[in-house]
């Protein structure tokens, strides 16, 4: 490592780092702060306007399919085919700057519009981007380790801002990149320069613009119990059921895909339709917001964190069901990140089952989304970081852990399940490695 630090190039990635990190986050904030505002319009504004108090039950049907009709045109017509598909997980690289245009507009057509989807990955993708296309204006050396360097730490100033804090960012670069030894500190030390520089910039730049991007760190509306036995083994109960549930859901995103890859605009459109009704059946059922399904559930899991008892069991087994149906269509069709809608329905399965026995509401809760994160991600350490963070104490990371790494385990010994096909392309039978032009899966 000191060899690696004497090294006049390293050092210059480090500094390279530093500098884009203001760029990189300034472009994250306006980004974020458009979907935010975009969303607030479509979902509160103008049904206000035209004399609801919430969006009607049928309100996501019109939005979704306007949403899988852009991507679908996005897909066929522009470069990089709108990004990765987030049933594949999350990517290190990969981003070309010839792709962002496509990505960011398949993403403002998916998040706003009612993708049950999240903001993490074109984020990645707009940091990385961004950070080779500056480097390609200054001139910096190219070589295929640089730009490694340069794209992960772009993508983690990118990331600082949505979750609330930027070792999560860091974090969970480190980690989708797969690398260890020397050169995870190679990689770690400039997404985390990055990274910090990135959340002094969003924090205040956030205050100066009164503008809101959203970050995703939970206020829980009840005190933090000390942990007993029962918190401990329903933890681990409940890590192995979540893994094999969305062990299931994410299948369906690659079955989804592979519904779409022969003909992207109206099969994308269709399947977009169908979250839609997912989302209406939900409204009609219980008589609540068709968001609570239809979104990336950033804004239902702060209010649920605030008062869970405002959820009977009804509009819970209603809202898992929806949404996790919506959630496997989207992963097949629209653009975004696997991250919110997964910590959204760990964090509704450990209020339902928070009754049980010696369990209590704060440690399912944290129990759930760790679980819930690591089987869709698998990435255990960046959702130990991630769940521990955003309840803000140490008290749960106990029972975080144990559910972590459980769920990590069960989903790595489920069987492989269907491969993302390439665009195009049909999907072969499960267990098949996946064939695209983008770059493949690491984490599936």
């Amino acid at each position: 490592m000191r060899e690696l630090l004497r090294s006049p190039g390293y050092r210059k990635a480090l500094v390279f780092s530093a500098l884009i990190g203001v760029p990189v986050s300034l472009a994250a904030f306006w980004f974020l702060a458009g979907l935010h505002e975009l969303e607030h319009q479509l979902w509160d504004e103008l049904p206000r306007q035209l004399g609801w108090d919430t969006p009607p039950w049928w309100w996501p049907l019109p939005l979704l399919t306007i949403a899988g009709l852009v991507v679908g045109l996005v897909v066929r017509h522009l470069k990089g085919a709108g990004g990765h598909l987030p049933a594949g997980g999350l990517h290190a690289g990969g981003t070309t700057p010839a792709a962002l245009p496509g990505i960011l507009l398949a993403a403002l057509a998916s998040l706003p519009f009612g993708a049950v989807l999240g903001p993490e990955a074109p984020l990645i993708a707009l940091g990385g981007g961004l950070a080779l296309l500056f480097a390609r204006l200054a001139r910096a050396p190219a070589s295929p380790r640089s730009a490694a360097l340069l794209g992960a730490a772009g993508a983690a100033a990118a990331l600082s801002a949505i979750f609330g804090n930027p070792v999560i960012g860091a974090v969970i670069l480190i980690e989708v990149a797969g690398v260890g030894g020397p050169q995870l500190f190679a990689v770690m030390l400039p997404a985390l320069l990055a990274s910090g520089i990135g959340s002094l910039v969003f924090t205040g730049f956030g205050r100066w613009t009164g503008l809101s991007t959203g970050n995703l760190s939970l206020d829980l509306g009840v005190p933090s119990p000390r942990l007993d036995a029962g918190d401990v083994v329903w933890s681990v109960l409940m890590a192995v059921a979540i893994a094999l549930v969305l062990h299931l859901v994410l299948d369906g995103g690659r079955l989804t895909a592979a519904f779409i890859a022969r003909g992207p605009v109206a099969r994308t459109t269709v399947c977009a339709l169908a979250a839609g009704v997912c989302a209406a059946v939900y409204a009609l059922t219980v008589d609540r917001s068709p968001a609570d399904v239809a979104s990336s559930g950033e804004a239902t899991l702060a209010r649920m964190a605030q008062d869970p008892h405002a959820w009977g069991v009804g509009a819970l087994v209603a809202v898992l069901l929806c949404k996790a149906a919506a959630y496997a269509l989207c992963l097949g069709s629209l653009r975004g990140g696997p991250v919110f809608p997964a910590l959204f329905l760990g964090a509704a399965a450990g209020v339902l089952l928070a009754p049980l026995p010696g369990l209590g509401i704060v440690p399912g809760m944290a129990a759930g989304m760790a679980a819930a994160s690591a089987a869709t991600l698998r990435l255990p350490v960046s959702s130990v970081v991630l769940v521990v963070l955003l309840l803000g104490g140490a008290g749960m990371t106990p029972v975080v852990i144990l559910a972590a790494v459980t769920a990590f385990v069960t989903a790595q010994l489920l069987p492989a399940g269907h491969p993302v096909p390439a665009l195009g392309e049909p999907a072969g039978p499960p267990g098949t490695p996946a064939r695209s032009p983008q770059d493949p899966p690491a984490h599936t």
